[in-house]
């Protein structure tokens, strides 16, 4: 069976950034915007932080349920 992970990928003017992650990593990933944000030395803000983070949050909200078929072998 075939995995898929959620992709978050967003640009911040010369920067770029690749988020890729799971169900059981979400809480890491979300705590890596925070972290990323406060980091003066990144492009990334507060703002890209909460966009980030509803982002995942969607993702999580439409994304099969384990137990489901997707259709994909």
């Amino acid at each position: 069976m075939r995995r898929e992970f959620p992709v978050l990928a967003p640009n911040k003017d010369a920067e770029r950034y690749v988020y890729v992650y799971d169900d059981a990593s979400r809480g890491t990933l979300l705590q890596l915007f925070r972290d990323q944000a406060a980091d003066a030395d990144l492009g990334l803000n507060w703002y890209d932080a909460a966009v980030l983070t509803r982002k995942a949050h969607e993702q999580a909200e439409s994304a099969p349920k384990d137990d489901a078929p997707t259709g994909r072998f």
